[in-house]
């Protein structure tokens, strides 16, 4: 009996090894796609924030867009506006136009589709203005109106990126304060 056991579990081992081992084969065989270019990966990740932060714009019910976690806080559409309207800080200069005065005023933008529509306008016009660049034109500078110093258009638009991150993680937070589920955290159909 000993015998039978342990001659099963030296062919279920090699069963095993040799499907493991057929696999590796089968991965070698695929070659890695290339990786892909500067511009095309910035152009990839501006917009996969504005999608997430349209998806929340669209989602959010209009009767709590001036849902406040805290007073001292911005409201929900406050926070969209801001995080859109920061990336004319970006666009406009590189463009060589004005950057705006300051965030959007929610008394502009009084619904809700008014602020979606900015919010997709707004990842819009950054994403044309990626792809115009190129890869050659990743190094290009323009003047940070904050530091009033030179940057490059690569550096410029992964810290709006990255700003954008930012008050997705925060509108996060305002989602689950107000008892609902964000949409990149809801299970996927």
């Amino acid at each position: 009996m000993k015998n039978i056991a342990k001659a099963l579990v030296l062919a279920l081992a090699f069963g095993f090894g040799l499907h493991h081992a057929g696999a590796q084969d089968a991965a070698k065989k695929a070659a890695p796609k290339p990786p892909n270019n500067a511009s095309q990966t910035l152009f990839e990740s501006w917009n996969d924030i504005g999608r997430k932060l349209t998806a929340m714009a669209e989602d959010f019910p209009e009767d709590k867009y001036d849902f406040k976690p805290t007073p001292a806080e911005r409201s929900f559409a406050e926070q969209l506006l801001h995080a859109a309207g920061a990336n004319y800080f970006f666009i406009n200069p590189v463009k060589g136009e004005k950057p705006p005065a300051g965030d959007p005023k929610r008394s502009e933008y009084k619904t809700k589709a008014d602020v979606v529509a900015f919010v997709k306008k707004s990842f819009a016009d950054g994403a044309a203005l990626i792809k115009s660049k190129g890869d050659s034109g990743l190094n290009d500078l323009w003047v940070d109106p904050f530091s009033n110093q030179q940057s490059r258009f690569s550096e410029g638009a992964w810290g709006i990126l990255e700003h954008s991150g930012e008050h997705y993680g925060q509108m996060v937070v305002y989602y689950r304060v107000a008892g609902l589920v964000p949409p990149e955290s809801r299970p996927k159909k």
